[in-house]
């Protein structure tokens, strides 16, 4: 008996001292659902493009410029003489509107009221904020941002929704530079 519980002992302690072994994964992953989704956007920012393109082509009256940024704009009012711009913590204060791509106007001017917004330290809707860099004190320029450099996949939880290009009207009344120490 000694001899059995002796031996039932040792195989126990053996057993007990086994290293942990790695799981393998139940599934793995391909991929395929990134890249569906990269090609998805893809579509949808060329089918926007063309959009726009389209609006280009059919108003002879303005000349639209093609940002670095990936959105497309012309001045209403354009000040020509050499000015100061927004850089980084300058106070811009502005008003604007915003539609979508048919007219339809989404936000009024006087429903948004006049912004103040500091430069690239608050925040903003990326083409909005890419624009506001471009623009000097009076001037009003007409902004048409595709959907993913306005509020892209989640819209803005209110009145815009997913993947909505957008026309933003916007003037900039005046630029308060900060001091950069």
């Amino acid at each position: 008996m000694k001899t059995l519980l002796l031996t039932f002992g040792m195989c126990l302690a053996l057993c007990a001292c086994k290293s942990p072994e790695a799981r393998k994964p139940i599934s793995k992953s391909s991929g395929s659902f990134i890249s569906e989704s990269v090609e998805r956007n893809k579509a949808m920012f060329n089918a926007q493009k063309l959009r726009i393109e389209e609006m280009n082509a059919a108003q002879t009256d303005v000349e639209y410029i093609a940002s670095k940024s990936g959105f497309w704009y012309y001045y209403n009012s354009k000040i020509e003489k050499d000015t100061i711009m927004p850089s980084f913590g300058d106070v811009v204060n502005f008003n604007y509107n915003v539609s979508d791509f048919s007219g339809n106007e989404i936000y009024s001017t006087s429903e948004l009221g006049t912004q103040n917004y500091i430069m690239d330290k608050e925040e903003l809707f990326t083409g909005l904020r890419e624009g506001l860099k471009l623009m000097k004190p009076t001037e009003t320029v007409t902004f048409l941002f595709p959907s993913q450099k306005a509020y892209g996949y989640y819209g803005d939880e209110n009145k815009i929704g997913t993947n909505v290009p957008l026309i933003c009207k916007v003037t900039v009344n005046t630029i308060t530079q900060t001091q950069n120490d």
